[in-house]
Formats: structure tokens, sequence, C-alpha cells
């Protein structure tokens, strides 16, 4: 049974991230963009070595023997098909970046080594290193006096092995390649456009470096460093949170090595000796025939910005249909709801109506989780706005959000700077909600609630470009239902019971599973039942088992699973009534939606969690219903175009294998259409103007 209906997490993410490489080859993508795919790919699997590669490493060393609830792998099964996997992705990244580079060149970009280089522009390039480069550099030869370097975390280093004439003994050089001070690319000569990344550079002239050895083999090494830290466990309740976060951040920098990459072959005793030095296994490295480092490619595509033949067509969020900009936003949403969809429509209102909140002198406070935020974040000047208005702000700031605990340790401090009252999550669970909640006195001398609740974070750069809703709601119900989310936050518990929103850890997955058993049971009495869902990643296994009851029960299960899926849909007698598409595309596609029953009877949320355990049941995650029926058939259509979509869909087959969804209808860019939709609701609301 685990073989047919059931996924191995790891290996279904890897399966999505090679969804990503595969845009990196799509001829019907302008090149330019391509190569941010590429880029992103590389990106991407850099993190899931440090995280999941990580834990599954940390768990092979601990006394205990730790299986994967679905598949029954121990994690060192998983380790040994997760490297197989990857070195099979690698070849086919190598493959993609060749075709790219060519094409580059075509365009005009061209990215050489001294092989492809004439005699003047070697002169030249050894001109720049002996001038430009040479001074920068900190060269270290290891021997007994000299212990090996610590190798930073994903950062490029110039590796060579040294020999003293007439000296049997052999030596291992290394070089940083990462300064501030030096350009990652290197222009060649006069000739535009062409350029040498700076460590090729270095690499090659690594016998200048150390002059008085003989190079015997050199290649460029990058280090990935474990980076799955468990805050909880180590937290001392004497300690200052937020500096005890800012300590675990410089930990993690020094975290043991998991992923050895190399630019070239070395010989195996050299490998070994560096396993040694760097305390991992050999079957942890890696020969890269791509640049360690693909965010110069990032770099590229500014080279290109002249031809927009070679980017998407400039798309802009467009100002919602159902909100007019002259009228404040607050009294909007008092006399019905207001649906945003990221990144097709703006930001702003919801930014609008958090600065009105802020001056509004009926506004007695504010209230707000925060995960992650932009850099220059304009809600975080809200909330300060408002504190220095004098409201009551109370904002949650999780310093566990991973990646992001450096930012939001300085946001935490730029709020409490303002007056407003910041606390840091709970133990034992991560904040991951997105919720906002507005109190304001109203016209009867009674406080009123307007609640905000979204699918993604409170940050204006990835609402535009993730694709996400967020609902406002003058709804009291729903008010009451979050200020008792925020008390509990506020004494440092997690909500027992709750109104008409899910809020897990104790009330989304029980109450998933009761929606769930609600269409078994219409389908046990020959009723329609359906079930959607729209949502990033599904491994929690209570939910899977549950659908896949439902799916022998007869009910219709339709599901955009954009990333990890341990369901295998489609197995006769097991899951034939599951339909799962992926869609990966121009936009991140991150909105969670989930869909239960038909017509009359029908229930939909959005929410901030994903049928992951981790979001169910190890964080405090809500999901807000849609009670305005407008707004649900908007989000069922929507639903139905992402299920339709030819152009940037997978679908999930019963053999595990994700396929194209091709067909013999009109193309269909779902991201697109919205985009469309948006625009002529946009040019039709100021038509009526």
């Amino acid at each position: 049974m685990h073989e047919m209906v059931y996924a191995n997490r790891e290996l279904s993410w890897l399966k999505f991230n090679e969804r990503v490489l595969e845009e990196a080859a799509r001829k019907d993508v302008p090149l330019a963009e391509r190569l941010s795919f590429l880029s992103i790919y590389q990106s991407n699997l850099d993190e899931f070595f440090r995280v999941r590669v990580g834990t599954h490493v940390d768990q092979m060393h601990s006394d205990q023997e730790i299986r994967d609830n679905k598949t029954n792998m121990t994690s060192a099964e998983q380790i040994q098909c997760i490297f197989a996997a990857v070195h099979r992705l690698n070849t086919r990244k190598d493959e993609i970046f060749t075709e790219l580079m060519m094409e580059l060149e075509d365009a005009g970009v061209r990215v050489v080594d001294f092989h492809t280089i004439d005699e003047e522009e070697s002169r030249h390039l050894e001109g720049f290193f002996d001038r430009e480069v040479a001074p920068l550099l900190s060269p270290i030869v290891v021997d007994k006096r000299q212990p090996f370097p610590f190798l930073r975390n994903q950062e490029i280093y110039a590796a060579a092995v040294l020999k003293k004439p007439n000296k049997k003994k052999e030596r291992v050089g290394i070089v940083a390649c990462s300064s501030s001070a030096l350009p990652r690319l290197v222009q060649v000569s006069e000739r535009p456009k062409t350029y040498m990344l700076s460590e090729e550079l270095i690499l090659h002239f690594i016998s200048k470096i150390f002059s008085n050895y003989e190079i015997k083999a050199k290649s460029l090494l990058r280090v990935s460093r474990n980076a799955d830290i468990d805050a909880d466990a180590l937290y001392d309740e004497d300690l200052d949170y937020r500096e005890f976060m800012s300590g675990l951040m410089k930990k993690r920098r020094r975290l043991a090595p998991i992923r050895l990459e190399m630019s070239r072959d070395l010989d195996k005793r050299i490998v070994k000796l560096l396993c040694k030095h760097l305390e991992t296994e050999e079957y942890a490295v890696f020969k890269n025939n791509t640049p360690l480092d693909l965010s110069y490619l990032f770099m590229l595509q500014n080279t290109l910005r002249g031809n927009s033949e070679l980017f998407y067509p400039h798309r802009s969020p467009r100002q919602p249909a159902s909100i007019q900009r002259q009228i404040p936003v607050l009294d909007q949403v008092r006399k019905s709801d207001k649906l945003l969809s990221y990144p097709y429509e703006s930001i702003k209102p919801f930014l609008t109506m958090l600065h009105e909140a802020a001056t509004d002198p009926k506004v007695v406070s504010i209230k707000m989780t925060l995960y992650r935020v932009a850099k220059d974040s304009q809600v975080v000047e809200a909330l300060c706005e408002a504190a220095e208005n004098g409201k009551d702000v109370l904002v949650l700031v999780e310093l566990k959000a991973r990646f992001d605990e450096e930012n939001n340790i300085e946001w935490s401090r730029r709020l409490e700077e303002a007056g407003c009252t910041v606390i840091y999550g709970l133990n034992g669970y991560k904040v991951h909600s997105k919720l906002c909640l507005i109190t304001r006195m109203g016209e009867s001398g009674q406080p009123e609630y307007y609640t905000q609740i979204g699918t993604g974070n409170y940050n204006e750069k990835t609402a535009r470009l993730y694709t996400d809703y967020c609902i406002l709601t003058h709804d009291q119900e729903i008010g009451r239902n979050a200020a008792q989310v925020f008390q509990a936050l506020a004494m440092g518990e997690t909500l027992k019971k709750s109104g008409p929103l899910l809020v897990a850890p104790h009330c989304l997955q029980n109450r998933v599973l009761e929606m769930i058993d609600e269409q078994i049971a219409l389908a046990k009495r020959g009723e329609e039942a359906y079930i959607g869902v729209k949502i990033n990643s599904l491994t929690d296994k209570k939910i899977i088992d549950a659908l896949m009851a439902a799916s022998q029960a007869g009910v219709k299960i339709e599901m955009v699973v954009r990333g990890i899926c341990c369901l295998i849909p489609g197995v006769p007698g097991k899951t034939e009534n599951i339909r799962i598409v992926s869609i990966v595309g121009r936009f991140l596609e991150h909105s969670r939606i989930y869909i239960f029953g038909t017509e009359k009877q029908r229930k939909i949320y959005i929410a901030s969690a994903d049928f992951m355990t981790r979001n169910t049941l190890r964080r405090v995650e809500v999901a807000a219903p849609i009670r305005d029926e407008a707004l649900q058939e908007e989000i069922l259509s929507a639903f139905d175009v992402m299920l339709r979509d030819n152009c940037q869909a997978w679908n999930l087959c019963s053999d595990g294998v994700y396929r194209r969804n091709r067909n013999d209808q009109p193309k269909l860019n779902a991201q697109e259409t919205f985009f469309q939709q948006a625009y002529a609701r946009e040019q039709k609301a100021a038509a009526k103007k």
C-alpha cells in the first residue's frame, strides 16, 4: 500500500524543484526569465540541503531510529535516495545551463573562461588580477601550525594541492574568493558584455598565489552547512529571547557541513582529505559542471534590460474594482467584505486601511502577527505611526521565521522604540498566521472589529511575486474570534476552542477532518459530495488518509498542490476520485483555499496553513470562512481556471510522475487570465465613474 498511494516528502519536494528547473528549459519562456528559474532551482536546492537534509543527517546520528510515517523509510534510506536524485537533476541542470549560455551569447552576452579568450584578453586579465584581485586575497597553506580554515556557508573557495620542489609531502592551499570589494563578474578587456567569474580568475592564477609551490591539482569548493536548529529545545527562560535568537543565528553559521560541491575532479585521496578536514562524508561530495553559485545570473539579466522581448511582459497589480480610492477603506469594509487577490490586485488598499487606522481618532487598538515582512516595510511603518499616535498596538513578531530571523529582530526593536507592545511567539509553536485586528469605536459608542486574514505575509515585495488572498471584513463574530486568538497569544497560550475561524494547533486539523467526514456521509447517502483544495504542500497523514477514505466513498476531490504532495492520485480502488495539479509559473503559487461541499451547503475558507503536520499541529495558523456569496463565486471561478490551466500546470499521475497538462482546448494560462480579469474589472469600475 505504501508504494501505491504514498510518496516520500523529500523526494516529492525534489520533483517540485525539477518542475522549477524545467521552466528554465522552456522555449516559450523568455530567455532572461529562464535564467531566473535556473538560479531559483539552485537556491531552492541549497535551502533544501541546509534544512531537510540537515535534519536527516542529525536523525541518522541519533540513537533513535526514525522512519517516515508514510513510506517507512529511515533517514539513511531517504538520504541515499535524495543524493541519487540530486545527481540526476544536476546532470539535467548542466544540460540546461549549457543551452542557456549559448542562447545568451546569441543575445550578445558572454561568460568566458581562459579556453575561449585570446592572448590579449588573457594579458589584460592577468594585469587586472595582479593589480585589483591579488591584494585582496588571504591564502592559507594547511599544515601542523596552520589548521584547516573554517569555510563559510555557501561561499566559494579556490583550493589547490601543493607540492614543494624535491619534496614528497603534499599540502592543501585555500583561498577565499568572496570579497565585497571584488566584483563577481569581471569585464574581459574592451569587448562589450563579455565577462569572467572572479572565482575562475582566481583559480586560473592560483599558481601566482602559491608561487613557492608546484600546483598538482586545483578546484573551486563550496560548502553547505546544516541550518536545522531547534530554538525551543535550546532556549532558557532566564535569557532575553531576542538576544538568544541573535546568538542562535551566529551559531547556525558554524554548523556542520552537509554537502561539498567541487568544480573539478580531484584525486580520491584529496577528496578524502577534504572530507576529513570538513568532517563530512564522501557521498556528500558533488562535482558540478556549472558555476557553484548561480546567483550571478540575476546580474546577467540586468545586461539584457534593453531588450524587452527577453523578459515577461510587464504586469503591475491593479486597483481592486471593489474598493474606491476616494472613500476611506474602513468605511467600505464596514459595508461589505473585500477580497484582495495578489499579485493581480494591489496590496495598497490594505496598507491604506492600516494608515487610516493609525490616524483615525476612533481607532483604539491594532493587533497583528508578523512572520516575514519587507526590508523597508510600510506595514511596520504604519504600526509605528499608530503607536506614536497613542493607539494600543500589539505585534507578535515571529523570531523563528527561518532565514528571516535577523530582519525580524531588527524590526522588533524598531516597533518597541515606537511604543508598540511586542511579543515573540510561543514556546514549542511558530506563529505563522496572517491576522490583523483593528478595534474602532462605532457610532453607538461600542467597540467594533475590522479583521484582515490572509494567506500570505505582510510583505509588499512578495505581494507582487506570490499569489495570495486576503479578506477584509467587518463581521463581528469573526472579529471576536480573532480577539480571542490575540488574547491567547498575549498570555503565551494557544486557543483551545474556536468559533468561525479555524485556528491551529487545536482547532484546524480536527475541523478539516470533520468537514471531510461530512462529505463522506453525503456520498454514502448518494448525494453530491465535493472537496476542493489549493495548498503549497500535502504531508499530513491524517488528512491524506481522510482524503483517501473520501475518494473510496465516491467524493469528487480536486486539488492544486504546488510543491510537496505525499498522496498519489488516480490509484484504482484507493484514490481514483482524486485529481492533483501543480502550477509552476511566473508567480509563486502561495494561496491556500479549502472548499467543502456544493452549492447551498458549501463551505469555503482561505488559510495560512498547508496540510502539513507542522502547520496543522505545531503552528498557530488561521483559516477564515468566506461568507459573502459574490466572493465565494470569485474564488470558485479562480479555482476552476487553475484546474483548466494547460500552459503552466502539471498533472500528478497514478505512477507518481508529473506530466504537463496538455489538451486540445485553447491555451489557458491561469496567472495571465487573472491579470486580464483584474484589469477588466478595474476598467469597468473606472467607466462607471
